[in-house]
């Protein structure tokens, strides 16, 4: 099971730097999570995430059920051997997929039953069926199955999503928890210490599992989420459904508000979250962990991330541009390559394009990160936010 250590702390906002040791290595804290939905960040290797100092990714466990599927990755023992990849994984629960794919779930006391995207199969998660999933593709940190909803909601339909999450988050951790507890029958959890008897991996390395909260965008029914998961005592707590269509200024009153009610002495985890605008004001909250797809997305569709902003490389203006994507950049594609010839890649459709943007942008949100945690070692993070807001063009 992971281990929490909070390093430093601002003075003046919830801003902290901290060490989360998993079974994989240490993560330093606030980090981002590039995301690798099948067992990979799209258009990039391993060793290219490895040169942008990535300590962590996420994989998506709806996704590899349906596709390479359980088997595989059991025979090759585990998502880190099957991806070539020797740092942490944490994975969804598979919870957002069933979301934005609502037309294929149907969500019931039990579970999700859903047709495949793939191929129209059917299938079925439970609590317990998306730990042991998890447990198979061998992560660090696991995530508990939730209900996620998307904006706006009714206040029913959020306490309906609110009492489906906790009851599956306490069947889930029952469930991880009884694995460890099946191998040691006569020992209780609480007495358990040696690493030995921790619930594990298929693979017979200690893992963990977090909780969600939930509640939509009503304070109280957060309030109650947050009380319900800590009394069940997971090693680590999330911020679900957030990022769902809401607007920023609400997503940043609701997690002003939830974050501050997770124990202090555990990784917070906002999920989904975002641009770096949003990942500066939420690390102001005292949040610890993100993951979102826009890095590399956007490198796909030609936007990347600078000082100043975002740039569209397929903008006309870059057509004779010599300069870099960003002249403070120190990432692969900024010390090789030019505007113009990113913005040639790009307009011929060229795939070496989608794998420079995203090296690019993948460098700028972890260096991001990176520096966001020497300014709170170093006492200064309120100067460090004030000089990235002023670098942005108006």
């Amino acid at each position: 099971m992971l281990k929490f250590e909070v390093s430093k702390e601002c003075k003046n906002t919830k801003a902290r730097t901290g060490i989360i040791t998993t079974s994989h290595g240490d993560i330093q804290t606030p980090i981002f999570m590039p995301v690798g939905t099948l067992g990979s960040v799209k258009s990039v290797s391993v060793e290219e995430l490895k040169e942008c100092e990535a300590q962590i990714i996420l994989g998506n466990t709806y996704h590899l059920y349906l596709r390479p599927g359980c088997d595989v990755i059991s025979h090759i023992k585990g998502l880190h051997k099957f991806m070539n990849w020797d740092r942490p994984i944490l994975t969804d629960s598979g919870g957002f997929q069933f979301f934005s794919l609502a037309k294929l779930a149907k969500f019931s006391d039990e579970g999700v039953s859903f047709q495949s995207h793939i191929d129209g199969s059917s299938h079925k998660f439970t609590p317990e069926k998306a730990v042991e999933i998890q447990a198979i593709l061998g992560s660090d940190i696991m995530m508990s199955l939730d209900w996620c909803i998307g904006h706006p909601a009714t206040k029913s339909e959020s306490l309906e999503a609110l009492n489906k999450t906790t009851k599956w988050a306490k069947r889930g951790l029952d469930f991880w928890r009884s694995k460890c507890l099946e191998a040691t029958s006569s020992s209780s959890l609480s007495s358990l210490s040696s690493p030995s008897l921790l619930p594990k991996s298929a693979y017979g390395l200690p893992n963990s599992l977090f909780g969600i909260v939930q509640g939509g965008m009503y304070k109280e029914l957060r309030a109650i989420s947050a009380e319900q998961l800590i009394e069940l005592d997971f090693p680590g707590y999330a911020v679900g459904g957030l990022s769902v269509g809401e607007p920023t200024e609400l997503m940043y009153e609701i997690a002003q508000h939830t974050v501050p009610l997770l124990p202090s002495d555990k990784p917070r985890y906002v999920m989904g979250v975002g641009t770096p605008e949003n990942l500066i004001e939420m690390v102001a909250m005292g949040v610890d962990m993100f993951d979102c797809v826009m890095p590399s997305r956007n490198a796909r569709n030609g936007q990347l991330f600078t000082e100043q902003g975002t740039i569209n490389i397929s903008n006309a203006g870059f057509k004779l541009d010599s300069d870099p994507i960003d002249k403070n950049c120190g990432c692969y594609t900024c010390k090789s390559y030019s505007r113009a010839y990113l913005r040639h890649l790009y307009k011929s459709r060229e795939l070496l394009a989608y794998r420079l943007n995203t090296i690019h942008n993948l460098h700028f949100y972890l260096n991001l990160m990176k520096q966001i945690r020497k300014s709170i070692e170093d006492g200064d993070f309120i100067e460090f936010k004030k000089n990235f807001y002023s670098k942005l063009q108006k």
